[in-house]
């Protein structure tokens, strides 16, 4: 199984550390700057062997230039709209990591942004911004059913996934969840937690998507009293699935 070290880079995002005691090759998920990653790889003594992105947004690519070498993948959305990408990649494509000896597999996450990609593999989901611990990115390209679509599809993954995102959102998310689902006991105890770990700035990642499906108002669109309050908010029936989800994200965009 893969070493997994989070890299706080900017203001909160996360870069993602993939590595193994068996090799000294590593690979990094969405480098928002180059500096600190570079700081990480001396720290455990290890040299980079491919990138992985997941969305063209700067705060995920930004290191890209800098760190990327000549042979070395980099791998990104197809189409043409993230910078730096050598190797692009979409929807069931493997992408096996040099000297890691594991492969990830594609998957297309569209919303966030359209071109979004996901990577899923060694019991983990390297989600960048399409699913947030606790919540969901915003709809800055796609609309509710694309991403609804694929929240879905999300929510069909084993429960003991691990979930690695691209931001250190949970508390604000949760604090939005408990709104949404104010009876949801296992969620007020999640806040709970949550609350003491960044009291103490500990990162609050990863979850499950057990832990996810428990607590996470965007992947409970059809439970009775996340319904009720989508619908109170949105202050008219919603007719289904699609309409809860559309009603709980412009809900948080104003929360």
């Amino acid at each position: 199984m893969l070493n997994i070290t989070p890299i706080p880079v900017l203001a909160d995002n996360y870069t993602w550390l993939l590595h193994s005691p068996q090799s000294s090759h590593a690979a990094v998920v969405d480098p928002g700057e180059s500096e600190p990653v570079r700081r990480a790889l001396e720290g455990f003594g290890l040299t980079l062997s491919a990138i992985l992105l997941t969305h063209h947004h700067h705060d995920h690519v930004g290191g890209v230039a800098d760190l990327s070498q000549p042979g070395m993948p980099v791998f990104g959305p197809a189409g043409g709209q993230t910078p730096g990408v050598t190797e692009p990649v979409g929807e069931g494509d493997p992408v096996l990591l040099p000297g890691l000896d594991t492969t990830l597999t594609v998957m297309t996450v569209p919303g966030h942004t359209l071109d979004h990609i996901a990577y899923i593999g060694d019991d983990a989901l390297f989600a960048g911004d399409a699913l947030f611990a606790g919540g969901c990115g915003r709809m800055f390209e796609g609309d509710a059913a694309t991403m609804q679509g694929y929240l879905a599809r999300l929510r069909e993954l084993a429960d003991e996934t691990r979930l690695y995102c691209g931001h250190e959102y949970t508390l604000a998310n949760l604090e939005f969840a408990t709104a949404a689902e104010p009876g949801n006991e296992k969620l007020r105890q999640r806040l709970d937690k949550v609350r003491e770990q960044r009291a103490r700035q500990a990162v609050t990642l990863p979850s499950t998507l057990g832990e996810e499906k428990a607590t996470n108002p965007f992947l409970r669109w059809d439970k009775p009293e996340v319904i009720k309050q989508a619908r109170q908010q949105a202050g008219h029936a919603l007719e289904d699935d699609v309409a809860v989800f559309a009603a709980l994200r412009q809900w948080k965009d104003h929360f």
